[in-house]
């Protein structure tokens, strides 16, 4: 399986989801934001940083780059997209995924370990999870404050398309504690904890970030 990783100007963790990928014994394949073509891969990660210093809107730059309507074409025949925290941003910049990330109630940057739950265990990046599980993933961001109106809460609330949900502490004033969302056919995850910073508990807080990278594993064999 190849799983692609965007890089843009800007980018922070993009080497890092290349490791995820390969551990688990998926191929890494970087893309420049700058190339149309995706280069044959089966899955794609918009990973974290600040995409062209997060001028205008954190995202709102990069969703217009080429490589990016390659992926929106490509996500509309079913391909697995994962965009975390800045990808995320981009995702729902370019319209795959609802709503918008506002700066952090408080408005202070947040890095910190963080527990989420598991809501929704049917997506192609969270299969490889019990539905209520709790896992801890390193969370870093600035503008990571979900938010949407109530109508498409209500949606995200009706349709079970809340994928993570952070415990205990609500770090950035998501509204109804959202860290993460799917789209309605579930190819597409977004989420703003980093779980390619959780895959090896030397380097990290926990292994629980892989659950992720081995759902996609899965969702593209099934497929």
């Amino acid at each position: 399986m190849k799983i692609g990783v965007i890089t843009f100007p800007g980018t922070l963790d993009d080497t890092d989801a290349q490791r995820a990928a390969r551990y688990v014994d998926a191929e890494a394949v970087a893309l420049w934001h700058a190339d149309a073509d995706l280069h044959g891969v089966d899955a794609v990660i918009v990973p974290g940083g600040f995409s062209y210093g997060d001028y205008l809107r954190a995202g709102a730059i990069a969703r217009f780059a080429p490589v990016m309507r390659s992926v929106v074409e490509a996500a509309g025949k079913g391909m697995p997209v994962l965009g975390i925290c800045n990808g995320f941003q981009i995702l729902c910049e370019a319209g795959l995924l609802p709503g918008a990330m506002l700066r952090n109630a408080g408005l202070h940057f947040v890095c910190r370990d963080q527990w989420l739950r598991v809501e929704n265990n049917t997506t192609a990046w969270s299969s490889r999870y019990e539905q209520g599980a709790e896992i801890i993933v390193p969370v870093k961001n600035m503008d990571g404050r979900y938010t949407a109106s109530q109508a498409t809460l209500d949606e995200l609330e009706g349709e079970g398309r809340v994928v993570f949900r952070y415990v205990g502490v609500n770090p950035n004033g998501s509204c109804n504690d959202i860290a993460g969302i799917t789209s309605a056919n579930g190819r597409i995850v977004g989420l703003m904890p980093h779980p390619e910073h959780a895959i090896d508990a030397l380097t990290g807080p926990s292994d629980d970030g892989l659950g992720m990278f081995y759902s996609a594993l899965d969702a593209v064999v099934t497929a």
